[in-house]
């Protein structure tokens, strides 16, 4: 395998941290909090005081101000440990750091150390029954009045839904504006007319709460609006890349996992008075997923130091996720095939990985997104507009 490059020894060190804190926390108590369909909220006010939240945010808004990279470490070791639970990647991956990008002095202050230390989980809602990929035609309202904004809507699939003391709402400020009516807010989970629907029975990830949530006459001062009205649509665009980059890395992390899983069981179990790692199909098919995985892990990496640099295109960042999630995807299944009728029983890890991975073909961007991006690329350097000629949506 190629040596990763990207981490330092302060990297690696706290990856230690975060491992123990992983095997300690969390992997025993994984498969109760499946049967709960969420994680308890101490585990929260834990992770804040062992530095697993938010390690980005600032100094002065009660981080550490490390680099991206102590994000990262987190994201894999919990990916690592199959512990798929805890909603700390919206937490801080993405609900920070819309905070850190558009908000005020007042709301970093505000927010962030509760972020920072789990008292305070905060969700991103974007998605709704009749939006998904397609953010422009959301339904949730807000409406102007007086010094207040009034919400009206509902939202689906939310991450941390259950638990959230926040979220960070897109809504429609100007219904005749297309993709420029769109707004932010931050929306307290406590306002009136706040309400959480049922926590959804999901395929996967089935220890993290994902919810409806339903706006009836939420009344929000507008001094909760993240940055300027009609600017939420290209705010949410800015910070794609970064979501995108986060799924790659998940899906980099468990394709290796999965793989060195596969190797143990193999080497371990026998039919036919020999192992199956004796078998030719065994071997043949670990050695093309790991080659599979190598490029994943090499090309994720790369864009992580893009990332770093502010160089990652959205392109570049759309193919690390295409690519991955389908690998993501083909590792899981094949390799539960090499773990025969035991492959299938959720007392296994790959078991719960093959439920948890077909979502990220769907998270982020679907597959079928990422492509049009990446061809839309393509065709305009070649000087054909794809979206103007009407050929792709």
């Amino acid at each position: 395998m190629i040596e990763r490059t990207i981490f330092r020894e302060e990297h690696e060190i706290f990856r230690q941290t975060v491992r123990r804190f992983v095997e300690r926390e969390i992997v025993p108590f994984h498969a109760q909090w499946e049967e709960d369909g969420i994680v308890p909220r101490d585990l929260w006010l834990k992770a804040g005081a062992a530095g697993l939240l938010c390690c980005t945010v600032p100094e002065e808004y009660g981080g550490m101000g490390l680099d991206y990279l102590f994000d990262v470490v987190v994201f894999e070791e919990l990916w690592r440990a199959g512990a798929s639970g805890p909603g700390f990647l919206i937490h801080t991956d993405l609900v920070a750091t819309y905070l850190l990008s558009f908000g005020s002095e007042a709301q970093k202050h505000k927010w962030l150390p509760k972020m920072v230390s789990g008292e305070a989980i905060g969700s991103l809602g974007m998605t709704e029954p009749h939006a998904g990929s397609d953010l422009k035609a959301i339904r949730t309202r807000a409406s102007r009045d007086g010094d207040d904004f009034v919400i009206n809507g509902q939202k689906v699939f939310i991450s941390n839904g259950q638990l959230c003391d926040f979220i960070v709402l897109a809504t429609k400020t100007d219904g005749q504006a297309g993709a420029r009516g769109v707004t932010l807010f931050i929306v307290e989970s406590n306002r009136p007319g706040f309400k959480r629907g049922r926590n959804l029975e999901k395929l996967g990830m089935r220890a993290q709460d994902t919810s409806e949530l339903f706006f009836d006459n939420v009344r929000i001062p507008a001094s909760n609006m993240l940055g300027t009205e009609g600017r939420g649509f290209a705010q949410m665009m800015t910070k794609l890349s970064q979501e995108r980059l986060a799924q790659a890395i998940r899906s980099a992390t468990v394709a290796e996992t999965v793989i060195d899983w596969t190797l143990q069981y193999t080497s371990e179990r026998s039919a036919f008075g020999q192992k199956l790692a004796d078998f030719q199909n065994t071997q043949f098919k670990l050695a093309e997923l790991r080659t599979k995985a190598a490029v994943a892990r090499v090309f994720t990496d790369k864009c992580i130091a893009l990332f770093m640099e502010g160089k990652l295109d959205p392109v570049d960042a759309a193919m690390a996720k295409m690519f991955t999630s389908e690998l993501h995807c083909e590792t899981v299944d094949e390799c539960l095939q090499l773990f025969g009728g035991w492959g299938y029983m959720w007392e296994y890890p790959i078991a719960r990985a093959y439920a948890d991975a077909r979502v990220v073909k769907i998270a982020g961007g679907s597959i079928e997104i990422m492509k049009t991006i990446i061809a839309r690329q393509m065709y305009s350097q070649r000087g054909y507009d794809i979206q103007k000629n009407g050929s792709a949506s």
